[in-house]
C-alpha cells in the first residue's frame, strides 16, 4: 500500500504533512527513554525472619537495589519502613505470616501498598527497639536484601543472661552477676548485638574496676556453633546445613560441659541467628570465659575430602593452601550473613586488630593436639597436627582459641556421620574429652597473675 494515500488536510501542502510526521516520531522517541523508568518496579523474591533473644533480623530479597526510609512511633510502639520501587506481590505478603508467637520483638506485621511504588510495613512492637536497616549486594547464592535488625533499645548483658542458666547457689553465677554490675565496659555493650546502638540507648559507664577470676569459680567454656541465620555454612549432598549440625553439636557439648562439677558453658549463639565474628570473640571476652572453641562443619570442592580437624590462630600466614583457603571460607561468613558496614568497620578497628598474643596462641595449640588426639579416636583426622591461619573468630588475646572443623559435610559419607544423633554425641564427647585433657595439663590464662 502506498504511504499517504489519502489527501493532506486543507492549508498543508503534501510536503508539509511529511514535515509533522517527522516532528512527531522525532518527539516520540525523545519521550520513549522516560517510559521504561517510569513503569519499572523491582520484585521481593522471598521474605525471611530470624528470631533470637538478643534481637530479630527480618531480610527481603530482592532482584535490585532499593532504598527505606522508616520512623518510630510510640504509645504503641511501632516501626514503620516505606520501601521504594516496589509493588505488592505474594511474597511480601507472606511476611505477615512469618511472626512467630514467641518473638521477643514483633507482635504482628502489617503491609500496604502506601502509594504507588511505595509499599509500606508496619511492626507492632513487644517492647521499643533500637532499628538498624541496611542493604546488602549480591552474595553466595543471595540476590539484593533489605536488613531490619530490631534490638532491644537497652541491650542484654551476656553475662547477665549467663546468670539466668545457673542455680542461686552455683559459685559461677555470683562472679558473673558481679562482672555484669561492675565491668566498665558495660556500657554501649555495642559488641553483644553486633552494631552500634543509638546514643540515646546507652547505660552510664560504671567506674569500678573489673573484678578479678576467683579461683573457685568453675571454669568457663565459650561454644561458639559457626555461621547461622542468613548464613547457612556449607551445604551436604543431601541438603544438610553445617549451621544446624553444629547448633545441635554445641547443645550436646554445652550439656556435658554443665553437668561436670568445676565447668559451665556459655553459647554465642543457641538458636539459628546470625552472629558477627568480632561479636563472638566480644561475647566470650565478656563473660571472662577460659576456653573458645568453635564449632564448624568443613567443606571441600571436591567430595573425596573427609576428616576432621583443629584450627589455632597464625599471626604471619596459614601454614597450608587448605588453611588459608579455609580462613578466607570462615571470615567471607560476615558478608554471607550480613553486616551493617557503616559500623562494622569501626567494630573491627576496635576489636580485631592484631589483639592476639603468643602467649595465646601457643596455648591455643596445646588446646588444639588435645582436642585432636581425642577427635582422631572417633573419625579419620584430615591433618594430624594443628593448623594454622588467620582466622578472625579466634582474635582473643587473652583466651586459648580454636576452631573445630568436626568433619567434611561435603564428603556424602561424613554428611550421613554428622547426621547421625549418636556420631554427633561422639564428637561432643570427644571435645569434652580434650577440654579436660588440655585442663588437666595448663591453668586457665583467666587466673594467672
Amino acid at each position: 500500500m502506498a504511504e499517504n494515500t489519502y489527501p493532506p488536510p486543507c492549508g498543508l501542502s503534501s510536503n508539509g504533512a511529511s514535515r509533522r510526521r517527522l516532528l512527531t516520531a522525532s518527539a516520540t522517541l525523545l519521550i520513549l527513554p522516560v517510559i521504561p523508568s517510569i513503569a519499572h518496579a523491582a520484585t521481593i523474591l522471598a521474605v525471611r525472619t530470624w528470631p533470637a533473644d538478643e534481637y530479630t533480623r527480618v531480610t527481603l530479597e530482592l532482584d535490585s537495589e532499593l532504598k527505606a526510609q522508616h520512623f518510630m512511633l510510640e504509645h504503641p510502639n511501632r516501626l514503620v519502613v516505606d520501601i521504594q520501587g516496589v509493588s505488592m506481590n505474594q511474597a511480601i505478603n507472606e511476611l505477615v505470616s512469618k511472626v512467630k508467637p514467641n518473638d521477643p520483638y514483633i507482635a504482628s506485621i502489617r503491609v500496604a501498598q502506601n502509594r504507588p511504588h511505595v509499599v509500606r510495613l508496619v511492626f507492632d512492637l513487644k517492647q521499643a527497639i533500637a532499628p538498624q536497616i541496611f542493604t546488602l549486594k549480591p552474595v553466595g547464592k543471595y540476590k539484593y536484601r533489605l536488613v531490619l535488625d530490631l534490638y532491644p533499645k537497652i541491650a542484654q548483658d551476656p553475662l547477665l543472661a549467663l546468670t539466668k542458666d545457673n542455680s542461686d547457689n552455683d559459685p559461677l553465677a555470683a562472679v558473673l552477676e558481679q562482672l555484669a554490675q561492675n565491668s566498665p565496659d558495660q556500657a554501649p555493650i555495642p559488641a553483644v548485638k553486633g552494631q552500634e546502638l543509638p546514643k540515646t540507648a546507652t547505660t552510664p559507664r560504671s567506674t569500678v574496676p573489673p573484678v578479678a577470676a576467683q579461683p573457685d569459680r568453675p571454669l568457663l567454656i565459650a561454644l561458639d556453633p559457626g555461621h547461622g541465620g542468613e548464613d547457612p555454612g556449607a551445604t551436604g549432598p543431601r541438603g544438610t546445613h553445617e549451621k544446624d549440625i553444629v547448633l545441635l553439636i554445641g547443645h550436646l557439648l554445652k550439656k556435658m560441659i554443665d553437668a561436670q562439677p568445676n565447668m559451665r558453658a556459655y553459647m554465642t549463639r543457641d538458636k539459628d541467628y546470625f552472629v558477627p565474628l568480632h561479636v563472638r570473640v566480644e561475647k566470650a571476652r565478656r563473660v571472662k570465659a577460659d576456653l573458645f572453641m568453635s564449632i564448624h562443619a568443613d567443606a571441600w570442592i571436591k567430595p573425596t575430602a573427609r576428616g576432621s580437624s583443629v584450627f589455632a590462630l597464625s599471626q604471619h600466614g596459614a601454614t597450608s593452601t587448605a588453611a588459608r583457603w579455609m580462613a578466607k571460607r570462615e571470615n567471607d561468613a560476615d558478608l554471607i550473613g550480613g553486616v551493617d558496614l557503616s559500623v562494622h568497620n569501626k567494630q573491627v578497628a576496635k576489636v580485631l586488630l592484631d589483639l592476639s598474643t603468643s602467649a595465646q596462641i601457643t596455648d591455643s595449640i596445646k588446646l588444639g593436639t588435645k582436642v585432636l588426639g581425642e577427635i582422631g579416636k572417633i573419625n579419620r583426622l584430615h591433618k594430624n597436627d594443628v593448623e594454622r591461619a588467620g582466622f578472625a573468630v579466634l582474635k582473643a588475646p587473652d583466651i586459648p582459641s580454636i576452631l573445630v572443623e568436626t568433619a567434611f559435610i561435603s564428603n556424602p559419607r561424613e554428611e550421613l556421620f554428622l547426621r547421625s544423633p549418636k556420631h554427633r554425641e561422639q564428637i561432643a564427647r570427644a571435645l569434652l574429652s580434650g577440654i579436660n585433657d588440655y585442663f588437666a595439663m595448663n591453668p586457665p590464662v583467666a587466673r594467672r597473675a
